[in-house]
């Protein structure tokens, strides 16, 4: 009997724009005036390739808001530029968000198939519900939908696009020239689905996806949204600013999965750490130093009031934080309220110190120091059960990807952490997570 496989963490780059970090359009070291430029984005997803980084991520939101004045927002719809980025790699996985709530299954499940057909298998698909109020003022509504609702809707979205994924076999395309037959109509099926929110006739019209499904991931961590994860998602992005907050996180996601007729090695927790990288300590932080001088405490305001769900402006940078409403009473992103309210509380943090401690990474931890610390964070939270890989946040852009891919990743790799060379080619070969087999196909 062979010996077991070593056990590998998993890394995934999110892209954005100029970088994480909220003033990092002001840097130097930053090209804000290429946010639109696909050759831009193209050096990005060939960084994170060289670095043989398991994927690329693109976040997304549905509406821009008066926040531009401060930030380099905006910019591609994700799934019109992976399907760009597709062309110019070979490996690297390519993950989009798109919202259940202002979207159609038939639309999404199409656009999804079409880019694994495209990419040979590379897609994943970052699930979420949509967090703002702005957002639903772009689709006719007044408010946004009520936190439950949102994941209600996200269910019946995820089961009606899996149905039209598993639509065709994989056989079922024929060729037959010779008796004129393309495919054989017994294994292309209507899924006829009617639900509360969705009716669907089907079949997609797309063939069935090199992956069958892109990889299903997902980003909330609310109880509702844990619940969502433990029964679709196959990969999690997760904010967590402790290791004991991480071990605690990944416990109780996984042990939510054997109600669902799942096991531990069908998810993987990916939090969400921005590396602030130095050829010393000193300068790691002095870069960092650099970043937080540059911010602009409007848009930090702005920031931290959408979290929490209150209004700021006007309070004094110095003081602490107001009085806050219960998590329950959020109907935006629990979650981040929590982490961030409990941040402030638990440090003491002014308004002033709680910005330029979210600047980089918006919740999500922060890491300043040389590779060689860097590395050494990763392994602990690897080892100890708090990940089982990383969402890779660099707070500048390009630098701070390729400081991670050339410094970072070789002494993962010297360590055994890392892979030394892709030895799959989709997306859910790299994850190390199975093709999903097709459930409506006749037994």
């Amino acid at each position: 009997m062979s010996p077991p496989r070593p056990r590998h963490l998993h890394l995934n780059a999110f892209l954005m724009n100029a970088g994480h970090h909220d003033a990092a359009w002001r840097h130097p070291r930053t090209r804000p005036e290429r946010v639109t430029d696909l050759r831009y984005f193209q050096h990005l997803a060939l960084t994170a390739e060289r670095g043989l980084l398991d994927s690329v991520f693109l976040a997304d939101g549905l509406a821009l808001g008066d926040r531009v004045r401060y930030n380099a927002l905006g910019g591609f719809e994700p799934l019109t530029l992976l399907s760009a980025l597709a062309a110019v790699t070979e490996h690297v996985g390519l993950i989009a968000t798109v919202s259940t709530t202002f979207n159609a299954p038939f639309h999404t499940a199409r656009k999804f198939a079409s880019l694994d057909h495209l990419s040979g298998g590379r897609a994943g698909w970052n699930i979420v519900t949509s967090g703002s109020v702005e957002e639903a003022g772009n689709f006719g509504l007044d408010e946004h939908l009520e936190h439950r609702l949102r994941y209600d809707r996200a269910r019946e979205f995820v089961d009606v696009a899996t149905k039209l994924w598993d639509s065709w076999e994989d056989d079922a395309i024929l060729l037959d020239r010779e008796r004129g037959v393309y495919a054989d109509t017994g294994k292309v099926r209507a899924i006829d689905h009617r639900g509360e929110h969705f009716a669907v006739r089907g079949p997609l019209n797309v063939p069935r996806a090199p992956q069958g499904y892109p990889l299903l991931v997902q980003a909330g961590s609310s109880e509702d949204g844990k619940e969502f994860a433990a029964r679709y998602a196959e990969a999690v992005f997760t904010a967590q600013q402790t290791l004991a907050d991480a071990q605690a996180f990944h416990k109780d996601l996984t042990s939510r999965l054997p109600r669902y007729g799942r096991t531990e090695d069908e998810l993987l927790v990916l939090p969400g750490i921005a590396p602030v990288i130095g050829s010393t300590e000193a300068e790691a932080r002095a870069l960092e130093q650099e970043l937080t001088d540059l911010q602009v405490p409007e848009y930090g305001l702005a920031q931290l009031s959408g979290m929490l769900g209150t209004d700021l402006t006007g309070l004094p940078l110095d003081g602490p934080l107001p009085e806050l409403p219960d998590e329950r009473d959020i109907n935006g992103n629990k979650s981040r309220f929590t982490l961030v309210a409990e941040l402030a509380r638990r440090d003491g943090l002014t308004l002033r110190e709680l910005i330029a401690r979210l600047g980089a990474g918006r919740g999500h931890r922060v890491l300043a120091g040389t590779p060689e610390q860097i590395a050494d964070e990763l392994e602990e939270w690897f080892t100890e059960g708090a990940a089982d890989g990383f969402n890779i946040m660099p707070p500048h852009l390009p630098g701070g990807l390729e400081d991670f891919v050339d410094h970072v990743v070789p002494i993962l790799q010297r360590r055994g952490l890392f892979r030394t060379e892709y030895t799959g080619r989709t997306l859910r070969e790299h994850y190390g997570l199975a093709r999903p087999a097709n459930r409506l196909a006749a037994p």
